[in-house]
């Protein structure tokens, strides 16, 4: 399946529009854009057939086949130089049901926005992180998402060496960012693929965006191919990056500048990095945090700072945070 990409041009004709609001989000109604499943009485695009044939793309001197790539007890490392050796949990994991780390965070911890940047996050925070997804604390408002249920199979049978062990390996890997924000009023139909992220919907056509975030890979194959360096798109509605940057200067109602748990740049302090992350990732945990769906310790603090967000601040909030350098 070879997907175009004529959103690669958008930028040079877009028009300007105003930044509507929007109610709160209602608990049973999550924002299934942010999710990157399908609308009700839609089917998700199948996966591409693999022809075995051998892939690369330019930047790596590693070849595999599709087939490949879906092993998921194996962290698809394209560049090997770039890193340090990974552990047996991220490289291999364990059978049956301890997955790679790197299979969905990637070699170098870039993930995706069908999962999360988690490169250079404090130890403690990932080992924290998995101890409260295994006990339950940590949810989400669509947990049939595919990420999830393979998330879940790991997290109810990783052991806690394993955990600290990939937990060391990606806390000592640089924070980077592949993601691009672009404020627009126009873009391109999407389709789910696999229920795992957007991509260009195979027809073609643009629509409105309104009140969401539409995050696209920017070489769909290559992002399939589950390279650490793929590049994303963030579509966000315009005027978001301005209002996302005031509300977390002044905190909105809370009062609580995000810096102030989250440190300057939001590149980190006792709550962790936000700048760099995936608009979309973001706004899911703003939307589980606002709902009780994620709990746990440093959820609890979040409680007043979500607790009155609209929909419209969440999605600036996420396009400020994905917009910075980490």
């Amino acid at each position: 399946m070879k997907i175009s990409h004529p959103f690669r041009l958008f930028c040079l004709a877009l028009c300007l529009a105003p930044l509507a609001q929007a109610p709160a989000i209602a608990q049973n109604a999550p924002p299934i854009w942010a999710y990157h499943t399908t609308p009700e009485g839609a089917s998700p695009l199948p996966a591409q057939a693999d022809d075995g044939a051998k892939r690369t793309f330019p930047g790596s001197e590693v070849s595999m086949t599709l087939t490949e790539t879906r092993n998921r007890f194996l962290a698809n490392d394209w560049h090997p130089t770039s890193h340090p050796a990974m552990p047996e949990p991220v490289l291999h994991g364990r059978k049956p049901n301890t997955y790679a780390c790197g299979f969905c965070h990637r070699a170098e911890g870039q993930g995706g926005a069908d999962s999360a940047n988690i490169s250079g996050l404090s130890k403690d925070y990932i080992v924290r992180q998995v101890q409260e997804m295994r006990s339950h604390a940590r949810q989400t408002a669509v947990d049939q998402r595919l990420p999830m249920v393979l998330k879940s199979h790991v997290f109810n049978s990783v052991t806690d060496e394993e955990i600290i062990e990939a937990a060391t390996y990606f806390s000592s890997l640089p924070a980077r960012s592949y993601v691009k924000v672009v404020e627009t009023d126009v873009v391109p139909k999407t389709a789910s693929y696999l229920n795992l992220f957007l991509v260009p919907a195979p027809d073609g056509g643009t629509e409105p965006l309104g009140q969401r975030i539409i995050e696209i890979p920017d070489d769909v194959d290559r992002f399939e191919m589950r390279d650490s360096r793929a590049s994303f798109t963030a579509f966000v509605p315009r005027g978001s990056i301005a209002r996302g940057r005031a509300l977390a200067e002044s905190g909105g109602e809370a009062g609580l500048p995000c810096a102030a748990c989250h440190g300057d740049g939001l590149k980190g302090g006792i709550g962790p990095r936000l700048a760099g992350h995936y608009a979309t990732y973001l706004v899911r945990q703003l939307h589980d945090l606002q709902t009780g769906k994620r709990r746990g310790e440093q959820a609890g603090q979040m409680a007043a700072t979500v607790e009155k967000l609209t929909l419209p601040d969440m999605i600036a909030l996420a396009a400020y945070a994905a917009s910075l350098t980490p």
